[in-house]
């Protein structure tokens, strides 16, 4: 069965999101992505700098470094709803 209300999911498209409601989602993260905020906590992390084996958070004023294997396994610890 073809569902045909569905976008075709493409790069940059994984969602299958209409084209009026892609360009809406873009430039709602472009916006957020430009906030003072969003801006201070890139500043800080190229200061701190990334490494290949971890994560940054900002939490309550301050930086954390978690390793990616953790921090991408949400599902294992019960954190995500499938």
């Amino acid at each position: 069965m073809v569902d045909f209300n569905m976008a075709e999911k493409r790069p940059g498209n994984s969602q299958g999101l209409s084209p009026t409601a892609l360009r809406a989602k873009r430039a709602r993260d472009k916006a957020m992505a430009m906030t003072t905020d969003r801006k201070n906590k890139k500043a800080e992390n190229q200061r701190i700098g990334q490494k290949s084996d971890s994560d940054l958070h900002h939490a309550s004023g301050t930086v954390k470094r978690t390793s990616i294997a953790y921090n991408r396994a949400t599902h294992t610890r019960g954190e995500v709803k499938s």
